[in-house]
Order: C-alpha cells, then sequence, then structure tokens
C-alpha cells in the first residue's frame, strides 16, 4: 500500500510538477484515497492509469488537492486592517503591486479590487492572482458567483459591483479587468518580484514544517521593504525575523530591510 502510494505520488510529480511530498502526508492522502475509492478504483497504480487517459478526472483530481473554498471578505475584520492600515501606506506610492497567491475562485483578489474601488479610488496599482488549479482559475475568470460567497459584503457593495441574474451573481467588468490571473505553482514555480503586498490564506496548512519554511522566505523575498504579507488565521509566524519580517498586526507582517 505504501509503496503503491508512493509510486503514484512520484508520477503525479512527473506528470503534473506538483511534489505531493511537500503536502501534509496523512491529510493529502486520506483525501486522495477517498477521492481514489469514490471513483471505484481499488488501489493507486489503477487510479493513476485512469487519470492519464481522462481530462476530467484529472481536473477533478487537482481540485481536490487545492480545496477550493473562499468568499468575498472573508473574516471582514481583517479586511478593515487591510483598509485602515495596510492601503493608506501603499497608496501613498505612485504605483503599486499586489499578489494574491493560492487565489481559488477569484474572491479574494476581487475583494481588494473592491476595497480599493470604493476607498481609494485615485489608487494606481495591478493586482496579480495566481492558483495551481486551471479549473479555479477558469471560473474566477468568469466572474460569477453564488449568493453565499457574498455574504459578508455589504448590501450596497453587492448592488454597485454585481448584477443578479437567474440566482448568480455576475461581477462588474470594471473590477474584473484590475485583476489578472495565470496559474502559479507556490511549491515549484519562481516567484514575483517587487510585490507590495502578498496575501496569501489557509493554503499552508496543507503544507509540511519545511515547505512552509520555504514558501515564507520566498514571499520575503519577493516583496519590496516594508511590503505586507497578509496570511490566514491558521498560519501565524512565529519567528517572522528568520524571514527579515516583523508583525504589523495580527496575521499581517512587515518587510524589514
Amino acid at each position: 500500500m505504501e509503496k503503491d502510494y508512493n509510486q503514484f505520488i512520484n508520477k503525479i510529480k512527473i506528470k503534473l510538477g506538483i511534489d505531493l511530498h511537500l503536502y501534509k502526508e496523512t491529510q493529502m492522502k486520506r483525501r486522495l484515497t477517498s477521492l481514489r475509492n469514490k471513483r471505484g478504483y481499488k488501489d493507486f497504480s489503477s487510479y493513476y492509469r485512469a487519470l492519464d487517459q481522462e481530462q476530467a478526472l484529472l481536473n477533478e483530481f487537482v481540485d481536490r488537492l487545492t480545496i477550493n473554498v473562499s468568499e468575498f471578505y472573508r473574516n471582514p475584520k481583517r479586511w478593515e486592517v487591510l483598509q485602515t492600515t495596510v492601503m493608506p501606506a501603499l497608496v501613498k506610492k505612485p504605483s503599486f503591486t499586489i499578489w494574491s497567491a493560492a487565489c481559488s475562485t477569484g474572491e479574494e483578489p476581487y475583494s481588494l479590487a473592491i476595497l480599493l474601488s470604493e476607498h481609494f479610488p485615485r489608487a494606481s496599482y495591478r493586482i496579480m492572482a495566481t492558483d495551481i488549479d486551471e479549473a479555479a482559475l477558469s471560473k474566477a475568470k468568469q466572474g460569477i458567483y453564488q449568493k453565499q460567497a457574498l455574504k459578508e459584503l455589504p448590501a450596497k457593495a453587492i448592488q454597485k459591483y454585481f448584477t443578479n441574474q437567474h440566482g448568480l451573481y455576475h461581477l462588474s467588468p470594471n473590477i474584473k479587468e484590475k485583476v489578472t490571473f495565470r496559474k502559479h505553482n507556490l511549491l515549484a514555480d519562481t516567484y514575483p518580484n517587487n510585490v507590495d503586498l502578498i496575501i496569501c490564506r489557509n493554503v499552508l496548512i496543507y503544507f509540511t514544517d519545511e515547505a512552509k519554511e520555504s514558501v515564507y522566505q520566498h514571499f520575503s523575498e519577493s516583496l519590496n521593504t516594508n511590503g505586507v504579507l497578509f496570511v490566514g488565521s491558521t498560519e501565524q509566524i512565529f519567528h517572522p525575523e528568520k524571514y527579515q519580517l516583523r508583525l504589523l498586526d495580527t496575521f499581517f507582517y512587515q518587510k524589514i530591510e
């Protein structure tokens, strides 16, 4: 069984460039075994052969790896800190760059675009949004959401930036055009440079400690001096100084010289 699983993840690394050794094994193995069994395969070698031949099955597999759960203004009190503490410093710059890493289906980078449009309409910026899951990125580019995803947004913002069509909420083109999406693997790909704000929330909990440390180091190198990293509520950095960071506010870390 162990050999079967290890051979499977080695093949996945060759096929997709995703190294499952860098994810917490117990969680990942349980999740993938459940998916494999659900699809009626008795072992990982037969499951891999099917993945290799059926694109729909492969898409489902990648989707299961990435756990796409998101909503606009998730954890609203943290967005207040973003609005009142982080953004006022950023908008003083002639222009600035934001990176929404592991952006899932787009709620987070679009929330940033809404926040900036509402409170800092004259700011000059670009928002990059990346994820490993191409299906999630396709949904993000469409900008169509269920009502549940909008539950933390003020009613005025929903009215202003969305149109309700048959119970689905379509995001305004003015907001959609402010975000650029592309595929990116946090555990394998080159990171962008000269970023002023990185948001990466509720993703690193699935990584091993070694992988997490590597990601934090890369984030630090991506940030300009005084740039800010915003992480999820389960992803506190206990020794930020290791990565040339300091605690700015709860779950916000600032790059120091």
